[in-house]
């Protein structure tokens, strides 16, 4: 009875570490391995940066949290049925994410495509178009042959990208000025004016993030058998998240003074700071961890638009799922790259800038509010204790 307590124990935290690196490796994208994502929401705002990215992670664990159970408890399939079901009895105010979702995919899918094909040009010489059609196949592949795959593909990228970003980030702390003397004197000239806006800047960030969850929560659904999976899940969530989101941070904060004074040092920090290490080594593992960056976010984003279109009724006609599959994701990869290439890009920004408040009103508050209730109320009403799985549960129901 012990060993099989333990060998279903060990399977939980599995399935739980098995989301939380997939969630880490669909957060870290172009923007995180660049370090301009960190720089312009907080290094910049100085010592309460670390604030700011603790208010981030742990609001974007929490609705991730009350997301999944809601899912996982009512069998739910794709994001339009949980914002159905959280905005139940004005189901219809579920357009409104799906608005927010699709701008971020245009913005996110075109600045992920055609960010790798910059590093495969800068690394290895590949012609750009020719990139972004290695790395549209690339991306292609992973998001047609469903769930498991995406789910298997982004723990091996997460798990790697989270390994060398923080050696990466590690080094360059320990090389750069003393941490405890930047925020000391950062202290002295600002004191506490900064942290209500590295606060503020931590809650947008978090609705931000939400483009890659619908991918994350389907990826859940079928390992996550009971509540207490989706605490630790979450709770590893944070942790990763917090770790190599952290560490960038700080060690961005050590190097300030330095990139801020470089030709695009704004634009690619991250980059800058370790080239004035004169280390060819580090430069090539960066490439690596921004390369898989790249691709882990951009999978993650165009499943999660896979799975919400993938069974509308005029695709039903096309018998064969991956081929279904391919169409969706070939047609979301062609409209986000002719938005990059014909110059609408700033159109869909002027959007995207205010993606970020809608999310907090749309997202972040009523799965906080709304949905915690809504779970907490169908548990109790359902007798779902926390290590029953919700298949049970379900079917007693």
């Amino acid at each position: 009875m012990k060993k099989k307590e333990n060998t279903k124990l060990n399977r939980s935290w599995m399935a739980a570490f098995s989301v939380a690196t997939t969630a880490f490796a669909a957060h870290a994208g172009g923007g995180f391995a660049t370090g301009n994502q960190e720089n312009t929401w907080f290094v910049s705002l100085g010592w309460p940066a670390i604030v700011g990215v603790a208010v981030a992670m742990l609001l974007l664990a929490m609705t991730i949290r009350e997301g999944q159970i809601m899912m996982n408890s009512r069998g739910l399939k794709t994001y339009k049925e949980l914002f159905e079901c959280l905005y139940h009895p004005l189901d219809k105010l579920e357009l409104l994410f799906e608005f927010f979702f699709n701008i971020m995919v245009l913005m996110v899918v075109a600045s992920c495509i055609s960010g790798a094909a910059s590093a495969l040009t800068q690394y290895f010489g590949l012609n750009y178009y020719l990139g972004t059609f290695v790395i549209g196949l690339v991306v292609l592949f992973l998001t047609i042959f469903g769930v498991d795959l995406i789910r298997r593909a982004s723990t091996y990228m997460g798990v790697v990208i989270l390994v060398l970003a923080v050696s990466i980030y590690t080094v360059g702390l320990l090389n750069g000025h003393n941490l405890l003397d930047v925020m000391r004197v950062d202290f002295s000239v600002h004191g506490w004016s900064q942290l209500p806006k590295a606060a503020w800047n931590g809650v947008t960030y978090s609705a931000f993030q939400w483009v890659t969850v619908p991918a994350i929560l389907v990826c859940g659904t079928s390992v996550l058998k009971t509540k207490q999976d989706c605490d630790r899940s979450m709770a590893l969530t944070f942790t990763l998240n917090m770790l190599g989101l952290g560490l960038a941070v700080l060690m961005l904060l050590c190097w300030q003074h330095y990139y801020l004074t470089q030709p695009n040092g704004t634009t690619l920090p991250t980059l800058t700071t370790l080239k004035s290490f004169g280390a060819n080594w580090l430069v090539a593992l960066y490439g690596l961890v921004l390369f898989l960056c790249l691709i882990s976010s951009a999978v993650c984003v165009i499943f999660g638009f896979v799975n919400r279109f993938e069974n509308v009724k005029f695709l039903q006609k096309v018998e064969n799922v991956p081929v279904r599959r391919a169409l969706v994701s070939v047609f979301i990869m062609v409209v986000s790259m002719g938005i990059s290439f014909v110059g609408l890009t700033n159109v869909v920004k002027y959007g995207y800038g205010y993606c970020g408040y809608l999310g907090i009103a749309i997202i972040i508050v009523p799965l906080l509010t709304i949905g915690f209730y809504k779970n907490r109320k169908f548990m109790k009403e359902n007798s779902q204790d926390t290590k029953v799985s919700f298949e049970e549960a379900y079917e007693k129901n």
